[in-house]
């Protein structure tokens, strides 16, 4: 049932591709095509990072470890979307032409958080095995850590790249704040008080 489940939730990972692929192919990406792909999969790089960090706190609101079985499919669509959010800003938009791209990387608060947070996905995904838990054992939960840092500089990627549409971006920043607050142990906080 797991294995069957596991297929249906990778399919359905995958609706931001299609739906961009059903933009492109009928025509209906708009008057900034590149924009539009490059933000689509902005967007969706930061929707995965929510449903990666959503299934521990599912896991505490239903009490089943079900939620927990998603999580590294979910991560690795994060890092999947964010490259090829990645890809489409380097490619689609600067045609490859690295020198402006480091400029922008050195010069452009936006672009050098989105670019931290895309570099500090890649030892999460290399990382995300059996084999490489085993071998890595308390530093593996250190290293995937990172993931906390990751939600924040995307989220300041979008906030600091809205520079006048701010509604969205506080959208996500308020899920972002809500699911990091399901980290805090209150408990523990309030007995050090």
């Amino acid at each position: 049932m797991l294995r069957y489940s596991k297929i249906f939730v990778f399919l359905l990972c995958l609706w931001p591709l299609y739906s961009i692929i059903y933009q492109i192919f009928y025509n209906k990406l708009g008057a900034e095509p590149v924009d539009k792909i490059i933000n689509h999969f902005g967007e969706w790089t930061l929707i995965f990072i929510f449903l990666t960090l959503s299934m521990s706190p599912l896991k505490k609101i239903t009490n089943a470890t079900i939620w927990i079985k998603y999580r590294r499919m979910l991560g690795l669509f994060v890092f999947f979307y964010a490259s090829i959010h990645l890809l489409s800003y380097v490619g689609l938009d600067y045609r490859f032409d690295f020198q402006p791209i480091i400029n922008d990387v050195l010069k452009k608060k936006f672009v050098f958080i989105g670019f931290a947070a895309w570099l500090l996905l890649i030892p999460l995904a290399i990382t995300s095995s059996d084999k490489m838990v085993k071998i890595l054992k308390q530093n593996w939960k250190k290293i995937h850590r990172l993931i906390y840092v990751i939600g924040i500089f995307g989220v300041l990627h979008f906030i600091w790249l809205s520079k006048t549409i701010f509604f969205k971006p506080l959208i996500f920043l308020i899920i972002l704040i809500i699911l990091l607050l399901f980290r805090v142990n209150f408990k523990k906080l309030s007995s050090k008080v």
